[in-house]
């Protein structure tokens, strides 16, 4: 019924743009906004299936480098098509209507364009969204499940080795033989030697990749809250708060290795693995360093078949060392939409009812390839020392079989395989948040919670995320809420400054850094770029702290290298300085009354490079500006990665004389390679460089 209002809606707005020649330019903008964003609308959902959701959120701010975008061609392309039409038709419509006459009084056109732009805006599935992400993301009170956050500390009571294979997308329901006749054979036959576990769900937070591993290792789902930037980019730890079965085992003296065959460094997969114990990590970049053929590797990284045989001599090599292991591994080749064929699954045929599609041969040769690798290592003499977990990472996503699976039962999958365990299917109620807790009672009977997890061999009642999840979607995000907090604990009203980074509860931040408090003294939201900007425009019912260097508020140095300044909605403000920031400052602290305007750090911009080796010595930077700013500030020289200062200077200007030549006095102790220049300037303006060169100082000092 949306549908159909919403494209009448459409339509209507179409008409009145041209209808009238009155403001015809600013409701064709209006529409032109609004067609776009449907355009982008779609694209995501063609990659998500979901809309815009959590998944999307979080790969925007961690990016997608590594992504095998190749594949999603076919989308990318429409899309373009669909963002320029959505241009091109609003401007000439614009443009027919400015040839009509104007009515000698004004008509009603534009408040009847206004209401009906508001109609289609709420029947779009970009409104649906935005109160779905915002109910994720609300503040909540997460201390009332505060209490059912379980970590285990109690000594393992048997250590077994642990070969967990992440089957990418490759969820339960392909197993249905009237669906898919004869597609895994493998795998069935698998499940009916191990414990199966059915009717596992993917709750909100765990439906990609990293979000279903952070899940079941974890058993906490993955956040990705407005403006924040936590789980990636410049933050040092992935959720440190967590404890996760990766932390647990390594306490207990297990060894832990990764393989997959992508790029780590997608979703911020290394960042994850490296803040809970794995000490190796094999991707794409270790394949290719060791010489793999190219003929081996998709758009997306080395095939399922290099991998899970790399996988089985890790398996070999760890075992014959003795030390307790997890050996996690994550396949790729029935990675949506289509699918990919390595080079050993060159002759999988699958007939099927539903067409020649490429996914399905992918399928069966993950079938192929997972089932030889589960009969080698049962082969094996360390086999009754193992216990193998075969699960689906997630739900698939849109691919060539979107259609079909659409009318059926969706779960995912979750086999696990070893000695002393009765093979039988277990009906439950759980999600892929229960995975690691199940684990644990598989290893202990006295362990069965881990996070928000509660093992599908106990009671299903027992309080939990997947309980809420599946029985009270009101209460789901409390646990959303408490996630949020394992990215820097909850007690984060102290900041500090510690060796260059902003220790805000359990993370290091380097800076600059925003950190958005809400009125119960949660981090709200933590932003990293652009924060100047976003700090100066930002009015809400908030606490602000803002970390910098000093030179992003002040014009005379005095209060060392980094400074904090802490602001409310009532514009009363506070700024502290490095020493007090070394000591800890307490936000909550009262604030000093400022009736001037709210101020506005300056940011750092980068104008001029040197790149050329430079000795030790006393050099004089001169420059020469083209557009120089209308009042002074400072100029600096500082490391390639902007960590270390090399020289900084309080830059009279003068607007009057636009060529300008501006000189810097250097000292440099130790050899440098590059050298940045940089000035500190209100986000508003920029800076031209005409002319830029370093050279040994005469006797004296330069003045600036």
């Amino acid at each position: 019924m949306t549908g159909v209002l919403l494209v009448a809606a459409l339509a209507a707005l179409a008409a009145l743009v041209a209808a009238s020649p009155r403001l015809a330019r600013t409701k064709a903008a209006l529409l032109a906004a609004l067609l776009v964003a449907l355009s982008l609308w779609w694209l995501v959902d063609q990659l998500s299936g979901d809309g815009v959701d959590a998944a999307t959120l979080y790969h925007l701010s961690s990016g997608i480098e590594g992504a095998g975008v190749a594949d999603f061609s076919g989308p990318l392309a429409i899309a373009a098509v669909l963002v320029l039409l959505s241009l091109l038709l609003p401007a000439w419509l614009a443009r027919h209507a400015r040839r009509r006459p104007v009515p000698p009084r004004p008509p009603v056109v534009f408040p009847v364009f206004a209401a009906t732009f508001l109609v289609a805006a709420l029947a779009s599935p970009l409104a649906r969204d935005a109160w779905r992400l915002y109910q994720h993301s609300r503040p909540v009170d997460a201390a009332q499940v505060a209490a059912e956050y379980v970590v285990p500390d109690r000594p393992l009571r048997q250590r077994r080795n642990i070969v967990w294979i992440y089957a990418e997308s490759l969820e339960r329901t392909y197993f249905d033989e009237t669906v898919f006749p004869g597609l895994v054979p493998n795998l069935r036959r698998l499940a009916g030697e191990a414990l199966d576990f059915r009717d596992v769900a993917s709750p909100p937070g765990t439906g990609w990749t990293i979000a279903g591993m952070v899940a079941s290792l974890c058993g906490v789902p993955l956040t990705a809250a407005r403006g924040d930037e936590n789980s990636m980019g410049r933050m040092e730890q992935f959720l440190p708060g967590a404890h996760c079965l990766s932390d647990y085992l390594a306490q207990q003296g297990y060894a832990l290795h990764f393989s997959g065959g992508a790029d780590s460094a997608f979703a911020a997969k290394d960042r994850f693995l490296a803040s809970h114990g794995f000490a190796t990590v094999k991707d794409q970049a270790w394949f290719r360093q060791r010489g793999v053929a190219k003929k081996h590797f998709s758009s997306w990284g080395v095939h399922d078949d290099v991998l899970l045989d790399s996988v089985y001599e890790d398996f070999q090599r760890l075992s014959r060392a003795g030390t307790p292991f997890m050996l996690t591994a994550l396949t790729m080749d029935t990675h949506h939409p289509a699918g990919h064929l390595p080079r050993s699954c060159s002759d999988v045929r699958y007939d099927s009812p539903h067409g020649d599609i490429g996914l399905l041969r992918a399928i069966a040769c993950s079938d192929r390839l997972i089932g030889r690798l589960v009969e080698r290592i049962r082969s094996s003499p360390w086999a009754d020392d193992t216990l193998v977990v075969i699960a689906s990472d997630h739900l698939a996503m849109p691919n060539d079989l979107s259609d079909v699976l659409a009318g059926m039962k969706r779960e995912n999958l979750l086999l696990f395989l070893g000695s002393g365990h009765e093979p039988r299917q277990v009906a439950t109620a759980g999600t892929t948040l229960d995975t690691g807790a199940t684990l644990l009672q598989l290893l202990d009977p006295e362990l069965g919670a881990l996070g928000f997890g509660r093992s599908l061999l106990g009671d299903p009642a027992l309080p939990g995320a997947s309980v809420a999840a599946r029985r009270d979607p009101e209460r789901y995000p409390l646990y959303l809420g408490f996630a949020r907090q394992l990215w820097t604990g909850s007690e984060t009203r102290t900041l500090r400054v510690e060796d260059d980074r902003v220790v805000a509860g359990v993370q290091r931040i380097p800076p600059p850094v925003m950190l958005e408090y809400d009125q119960g003294w949660n981090i709200a939201s933590i932003v990293l770029e652009d924060a100047p900007r976003q700090f100066a425009q930002r009015d809400p019912d908030n606490i602000l702290a803002y970390v910098d260097r000093c030179t992003a508020f002040l014009d005379e140095p005095g209060k060392g290298e980094w400074c904090a300044l802490v602001v409310d909605r009532n514009n009363a403000l506070t700024l502290y300085s490095e020493a007090e920031l070394q000591q800890g400052i307490q936000v909550d602290a009262p604030l000093q009354e400022a009736a001037d305007a709210r101020p506005r750090p300056r940011r750092a911009l980068t104008v001029a490079r040197q790149e050329r080796p430079m000795q030790p010595g006393q050099y004089q930077l001169r420059m020469q500006a083209r557009n120089l700013p209308s009042h002074s500030f400072w100029l600096e020289a500082v490391s390639d990665d902007g960590a270390v200062v090399r020289a900084r200077e309080w830059v009279q200007a003068d607007p009057g004389r636009p060529g300008q030549q501006i000189r810097l006095p250097l000292w440099l102790d130790s050899r440098v390679d590059q050298l940045v220049i940089r000035a500190w300037l209100d986000y508003t303006e920029e800076m031209e460089v005409e002319r830029v060169a370093v050279v040994p100082a005469r006797s004296g000092r330069g003045r600036g």
